[in-house]
């Protein structure tokens, strides 16, 4: 059980704070509801550029990494389609030090062409190592547009394409920040050896005198349901074939997001899970196999990708991926089967206890759904997960015109 107390600022500020006398340390962690769903179709990947941005410096602070360390503290950041999250951990004595240095970047970064430069820089080398100068690296910005047409999660964290990081002005840059980054659109939330009280006193004093910003309200096309089968198929210059298979299904919030979550497992967590043991140990037909859902806040994707051997043909190894998607349909998971991934579940629930950053995420990203106390009531969610559930959800799920399929190879020899 995590426990947790919550206080919310006149500006909006919501905090959120466990305390954990089992670490000398304090983690904290600012959530802010932006992520690349909420960028403009003909202006992506700000959000993940603002990842970079908010490092450069602030209006009182030039060196942010420096004064975290010299505190004792580590800190980064990640950047999803939903989110865009900050986290340090540091000695709880120095606390005052992470909400100083939070506080002034929320405040305002010290915009500058220099510095906008430098990070377009560094975001462009990341999307040409990342996603154009590796294997397999493309293949999402392939993926994501084939399976979304409208919804915003169409395209990646890095943006459509890298011209709109490049055409970026300073002035569309201070707009986003303007609109994203500020006490009522964040979600702070700290754990460790604090006391709560003092923690919503220094929130108080950091945070409380920034301005909570406009409103900003989420109006994102909703994704029609899909009705025929989309394939592609590239060539590339790879050591071998893979398949990327996705499959449109619900939301974090749907009911039936523990059972999909459960499907994936059922599939591919662990040597012993269906598509590693038959597909990979049996019959030896793939070098590596896996599933998962993507998770994400607005209805996501079921996603099966592995790498067939080479001597197995493409469509072939396609028609495996089927044939194990369709038994979850045609017959029940056993109790055993079932009981082990729900076990695997908890295990990871009950580990991710021990972190103390891992608390103070989790924290903020369930507020950010609706209620912090959401975590508490996953385990269970999954354990009343049953194997009828599951074969409905499988049903729903693993039709063909609902698949977009990349077949992604080698160029055929001559």
């Amino acid at each position: 059980m995590l426990t947790y107390e919550k206080h919310i600022l006149s500006n909006g500020l919501r905090i959120l704070v466990h305390h954990d006398e089992t670490t000398p340390m304090a983690a904290v962690n600012v959530l802010y509801d932006v992520g690349a769903r909420d960028e403009h179709p003909d202006r992506t990947g700000f959000a993940h550029l603002f990842e970079h941005l908010m490092f450069e410096g602030s209006v009182n602070v030039s060196r942010f990494d420096y004064q975290l360390q010299h505190a004792g503290g580590e800190n980064n950041a990640f950047t999803t389609n939903d989110i865009t999250n900050y986290y340090s951990t540091l000695p709880a004595q120095n606390l005052e030090t992470a909400f100083w240095l939070e506080s002034d970047r929320m405040l305002g970064l010290a915009f500058s062409e220099e510095k906008l430069a430098t990070q377009k820089n560094v975001v462009i080398e990341e999307y040409r190592q990342s996603y154009l100068n590796q294997p397999y690296g493309d293949a999402w910005l392939l993926m994501r547009p084939l399976v979304y047409h409208v919804h915003p999660y169409r395209w990646a964290t890095i943006g459509k394409n890298i011209e709109h990081i490049q055409n970026a002005s300073l002035q569309e840059v201070r707009d986003f920040f303007t609109t994203f980054y500020h006490p009522a659109n964040a979600i702070l939330s700290v754990a460790g050896h604090v006391d709560p009280q003092k923690v919503f006193d220094l929130a108080e004093k950091w945070f409380g005198g920034i301005m909570p910003g406009n409103g900003y309200l989420r109006q994102l096309p909703s994704e029609p349901p899909q009705h025929e089968e989309r394939k592609m198929k590239v060539e590339r210059d790879v050591p071998q074939h893979q398949i990327y298979m996705a499959f449109h299904v619900c939301g974090r919030l749907h009911p039936d997001y523990h059972a999909t979550d459960l499907l994936s497992d059922i599939l591919s967590n662990g040597e012993s899970a269906r598509l590693p043991a038959r597909l990979v140990h049996h019959h030896k037909a793939f070098s590596e196999i896996n599933a998962y859902i993507t998770g994400n806040l607005d209805p996501g994707l079921f996603v099966i990708a592995g790498k067939p051997h080479n001597e197995v043909d493409e469509q072939e190894a396609e028609d495996m991926l089927w044939q194990e998607t369709q038994a979850l349909i045609a017959d029940p998971v056993s109790k055993r089967e079932l009981q082990k991934v729900k076990n695997r579940i908890e295990a990871t629930h009950t580990f991710a206890e021990s972190n103390v950053l891992s608390k103070a995420m989790n924290l903020a990203y369930y507020e950010l759904q609706g209620d912090a106390g959401l975590y508490n009531r996953q385990i269970d969610a999954y354990a009343r997960v049953t194997a009828g559930d599951l074969q409905r959800t499988a049903t729903g799920t693993f039709r063909r015109e609902n698949a977009s399929v990349l077949h992604y190879g080698r160029p055929a020899r001559p």
